[in-house]
């Protein structure tokens, strides 16, 4: 049994390859509503997370934490290990560093369905967020889109302007925004640990798509019911939604969506459903366990393949 650092793990497999591994494995078979479940544990400090699945020939779970207070100690929020079994056998055989395995699975499973659902130019695309999911969001929907100026919008100057730093330096054009920088917006992505609606569902385009990922809590929302109620809703699940993603149980609680309406990302990769692009279109996602599954098994093909050349 080996195991893969995340500066290991973020150099054998690109964002790339993670996105078209999640669209391939959905297109071959995997269905996210049977996935195993997902265990959330309350801690005194924060969150335990058991996350469990089982596709082709892996089996894998990874065990993680969040600790909302972290950033204040200069730590991550999250932590967490992963470890890839041999479905048959199940014999261990990969254990990763769970912590860069999500930073990386995340904006690629957003990005698959994205690939679908986001307008086909995009000239503007809003990030709220500073931290590693708002980076891995950007580059990851620049795999399936160019993207003309990035706004970074986020409560931490120092790390917001860092981030449009980086992104400058490796020639994306990106600027400090605010929250009214989402009218504008082709994509807006939403990567906060914020509890209420970050901006105005009102004033988003028809055109636009919304990528929530900051929150899988059933009272914590990034978007309003406005937006909800006028748009296309996609999730990993709907049954998985009904239960944690706040943003669809809080605009079902005010009467402003049904959740009979909630569309299967997998129904849109698949191309079962038609995507409406008259309105607006939202990702939300909540996290499952098969997307670790996907990243970690094609981190260890996409390793032997270099051990291999």
């Amino acid at each position: 049994m080996d195991w893969m650092s995340g500066e290991d793990l973020l150099a054998t497999l690109s964002m790339e390859q993670a996105v078209r591994a999640v669209q391939r494995d959905l297109l071959g078979g995997l269905d996210p509503a049977r996935d195993l479940a997902r265990v959330i544990d309350t801690l005194e400090h924060g969150q335990l997370l058991y996350m469990p699945s089982q596709f082709g020939p892996y089996v894998g779970a990874k065990v993680s934490t969040v600790a909302p207070l972290n950033p204040a100690r200069g730590l991550e929020r999250i932590h967490g290990i992963y470890v890839l079994f041999d479905a048959v056998t199940l014999v261990p055989i990969l254990v990763l560093d769970g912590q860069a395995l999500t930073a990386l699975r995340t904006p690629a499973v957003s990005a698959a369905v994205a690939d679908h659902l986001a307008p086909g130019q995009v000239d503007h695309l809003v990030v709220f967020g500073s931290g590693t999911q708002a980076s891995g969001h950007v580059e990851a929907m620049r795999v399936i889109r160019e993207v003309g100026t990035v706004s970074i919008v986020a409560r931490d100057p120092r790390r917001s302007a860092a981030l449009v730093d980086r992104l400058l330096a490796i020639g994306q054009p990106a600027r400090l925004g605010t929250a009214a920088d989402a009218a504008d917006a082709q994509v807006i992505v939403c990567a906060t640990t914020a509890r209420t609606p970050l901006f105005n569902g009102g004033a988003v385009r028809d055109d636009a798509l919304v990528v929530a990922v900051g929150s899988h809590e059933p009272d914590a929302r990034e978007i309003d019911s406005t937006v909800l109620a006028r748009a296309q809703v996609v999730v990993e699940d709907p049954g998985v939604a009904l239960r944690e993603a706040g943003d669809v149980i809080i605009a079902i609680g005010e009467g402003r969506f049904t959740g009979s309406a909630l569309v299967a990302m997998r129904d849109v990769v698949t191309g079962t459903v038609q995507v409406d692009h008259s309105r607006p279109r939202i990702f939300k996602s909540s996290g499952m366990p098969w997307e670790d599954l996907v990243v970690a098994a094609e981190l260890l093909r996409a390793r032997g393949e270099a051990g291999n050349n």
